[in-house]
């Protein structure tokens, strides 16, 4: 099984190149399942519901989130019913949606969780107690698993990555909105990359106006952060090749495109 996988998207900016790029990537990879980051893609903040459909249109199976999943507050009218997006699994218990989903593609199903860090994040549940939990409910209908860990810290991350090795498919960080360079297969087979970076605008700081983000480095004082509107934009993506009877990983490549990176199908 092959899986293609969408760092944050962020703001319009992000979505014009899921829109422009998606069907071409998956004429050149032939995903079996892909996933997005949505989490960003309405005006930098949270996901609306047209947004979410367009992602489904356009071509991804499942949505992911992470701590900005609350800031569209439509998002609780729909969550519910949005039976392709999950939110992080460890928000605490009675939160809206879900954090655990499963893709049937050729009669062989994926499960993709979805879990947030808690370093220099908001206080939830343990990422990794409650991992262990939702592996047992994943692996009662299928070997293969998807990890979209969102946090903020390399080293939080690098932990899943060496926790789950082995026992999940693949984990691959979000959040930082910075493409690592470190896509590898861990021992025991699982894929890993600490982020996947962001898909969005590139002259920009983390997608926003650079200007606002460095005047509140010179100032400490309180600024309005915009979603750049001008200049170049990128594509940040992952995509992983499965063992569909292990669930072990065969390989896993790096997605970058921008002008210095053209794409070439």
């Amino acid at each position: 099984m092959k899986i293609l996988f969408i760092g944050d998207v962020v703001g319009s900016p992000g979505r014009s190149m899921v829109q422009n790029y998606l069907k071409k990537l998956k004429q050149k990879y032939q995903p079996h399942v892909t996933i997005i980051n949505g989490e960003n893609a309405a005006s930098g903040k949270g996901i609306n519901e047209k947004i979410y459909k367009n992602f489904l249109e356009w071509g991804a199976q499942a949505v992911t989130l992470g701590n900005h999943a609350w800031d569209k507050k439509e998002i609780f009218e729909f969550i519910d019913d949005a039976n392709s997006m999950i939110r992080p699994a460890n928000f605490p218990e009675g939160t809206p949606g879900r954090g655990l989903m499963f893709v049937k593609s050729n009669g062989i199903e994926l499960a993709v969780i979805n879990m947030q860090g808690r370093t220099f994040m908001p206080a939830l549940d343990d990422p990794f107690r409650k991992m262990d939990e939702l592996l047992e409910q994943a692996k009662k209908r299928t070997n293969l698993i998807f990890v979209d860990f969102h946090a903020e810290t390399t080293s939080e991350k690098q932990a899943m990555g060496w926790y789950l090795d082995g026992r999940v498919s693949a984990v691959v960080g979000t959040h930082t909105h910075t493409q690592t360079a470190d896509e590898r297969i861990l021992p025991q087979g699982t894929a890993y990359i600490t982020d996947v970076g962001m898909t969005g605008p590139y002259d920009g700081i983390l997608g926003v106006d650079r200007e606002a983000v460095i005047k509140r480095f010179l100032t400490n004082l309180p600024v309005r952060f915009e979603v750049t509107k001008n200049g170049r934009t990128q594509l940040n993506g992952v995509v992983v090749d499965l063992d569909h009877k292990t669930g072990i990983a065969k390989k896993v490549e790096r997605i970058l495109i921008n002008d210095d990176h053209p794409f070439f199908g």
